[in-house]
């Protein structure tokens, strides 16, 4: 199969499923939310992955009020802080991270700031230089509010911009955003990217001339 490239002027990278790998936290959290209200835990996960807590709250109780979703956030995501027992890298994201020193790219992420903190740290990968964070939007992925934040904060057009996403929520985000988007791991391909990678270690970043890059999947 032929190589795939792109040739952004920035990145756009989700953090949970993307670099982190997060997904024993995300389950056990998720996975008494859903017993404590009588839901299916794997519908609870399918909806949960991409989106603020809220959001998706909000998604599969749509006749509760907001306060009570937003109360019960509040209450997870200090859950979430606390545990840190299985965060590790997404294969390939240190070296992936690393390559990406000096070059212009932002974190686009549905948790708040100091989750992400905890998270990148507790994965043992440096932050990027721009965050966007959900303190930072008005609206959870998948409204393209995020990402054209993320573009905006780093000084270029979407269109200029790739973005990398694992959920059906943050790739939706990302095209509505109108910007091109890579899906990474089993679980982005069935939800149409742009391109798809099973893993970060499939890639190479290789800096070119006018302030642009070529992102190489093979």
């Amino acid at each position: 199969m032929p190589a795939t490239t792109f040739t952004p002027r920035a990145l756009l990278l989700d953090m949970d499923g993307t670099l982190v790998n997060s997904d024993a936290v995300v389950e056990r959290c998720w996975h008494r939310w859903a017993e404590e209200h009588g839901l299916d835990p794997a519908e609870v996960l399918r909806v949960a992955h991409g989106r603020q807590g809220h959001a998706t709250m909000a998604a599969l109780l749509p006749d509760r009020p907001m306060e009570v979703n937003l109360a019960e956030n509040d209450r997870m995501l200090a859950e979430e802080k606390a545990d840190t027992e299985g965060v590790v890298p997404v294969p390939g994201a240190p070296a992936f991270l690393a390559a990406l020193a000096g070059l212009p790219h932002a974190l686009v992420t549905s948790a708040d700031a100091p989750l992400a903190r905890i998270r990148m740290a507790a994965a043992g990968l440096p932050l990027p230089p721009v965050l966007v964070t959900a303190e930072s939007v008005g609206a959870s992925k998948p409204d393209p509010e995020g990402f054209l934040k993320g573009a905006a904060a780093l000084g270029f057009a979407p269109a200029d911009c790739l973005a990398f996403e694992d959920s059906e929520a943050g790739i939706a985000a990302a095209h509505a955003a109108g910007v091109p988007v890579v899906g990474i791991g089993p679980r982005a391909a069935a939800h149409r990217p742009t391109a798809h990678a099973l893993t970060l270690e499939s890639l190479t970043i290789t800096p070119g001339p006018a302030a642009t890059f070529t992102v190489t999947l093979v």
